[in-house]
């Protein structure tokens, strides 16, 4: 039977896995699947990614679909065109997350804790191509085995302290174990950006190439790996992500529910995209 995704539509799943479209069919989310190895590219219209609650909704159900695809050996996550993410639809997340008579924080915590337990279900080696910046939810590709990134990449988190949001959606994690506690406070409350060049200092990304490189290097690594038995795969990503799900299960709920007591103690002010 064909699965039901976002909101009990019908998932239109390819026969084709030589190449081309994979799986479902997702507003904000490519999937394509060519010699075991699986592309999850988002975008917005098919261009660069603005993050939207249908993308935080779609991205959850994505990641399981990929996790539970017994052909994929190697994943890559990316964006489209020169950013990863830097814009958001402010008052389409106030309208859900506040809303008339306290909105709707619930969904927001189920579909926070989806998106990034899911990735990490993702049980084969996974790449992470940042091809710009990447200023909302780069913990996506960052929770990534490696990470390439263009040379145009800027690194920072501009929808959370500053903007009157408790940083605790997966964030107050991530960026503590690769920057260091220190650092990942001043750059999560202070609007920090850190340049592609700082973030391969730090440890943030693995390689830098030319943007028009990008997808080229990922694919060659990727297809690389995917030369190996798949049990071979496996093991090592579990193996190398043992300490990052043990702290993932724990704090990204506790973090998500202090976000939304913050929505309900005092809303964020109305904000611009941005």
């Amino acid at each position: 039977m064909t699965p039901t995704g976002p909101d009990g539509r019908w998932l239109n799943r390819s026969s084709q896995r030589g190449g081309g479209i994979l799986m479902s069919d997702y507003e904000s989310i490519v999937l394509t699947h060519r010699d075991g190895v699986t592309e999850i590219r988002f975008h917005t219209e098919g261009g660069p990614l603005r993050w939207t609650p249908e993308a935080h909704r779609e991205a959850g159900y994505a990641f399981a679909e990929v996790a539970g695809d017994r052909e994929t050996k190697v994943v890559i996550v990316t964006g489209t065109g020169d950013s990863f993410c830097a814009s958001i639809d402010r008052p389409a997340f106030a309208k859900l997350n506040i809303g008339v008579g306290g909105g709707n924080w619930e969904v927001t915590y189920w579909e926070g804790k989806r998106m990034l337990r899911n990735l990490l279900e993702i049980d084969v080696p996974v790449i992470g191509a940042v091809n710009g910046p990447a200023f909302i939810h780069a913990e996506m590709p960052l929770l990534a085995d490696i990470v390439i990134a263009s040379d145009t990449t800027v690194f920072a988190d501009k929808t959370h302290f500053t903007t009157g949001t408790v940083p605790g959606d997966g964030v107050h994690l991530i960026w503590p174990w690769l920057i260091g506690h220190r650092r990942a406070k001043y750059f999560l409350m202070m609007r920090q950006e850190i340049p592609v060049r700082e973030a391969l200092e730090l440890g943030v990304v693995n390689e830098i190439v030319p943007h028009d490189q990008l997808m080229g290097r990922a694919w060659e690594i990727a297809l690389e790996w995917a030369k190996w038995p798949l049990p071979h795969l496996r093991y090592t990503r579990e193996a190398l992500n043992t300490f990052e799900r043990q702290h993932l299960l724990t704090g990204l709920a506790s973090g998500l529910a202090l976000e939304g007591v913050s929505y309900s103690d005092a809303p964020p002010p109305p904000r611009p995209n941005s």
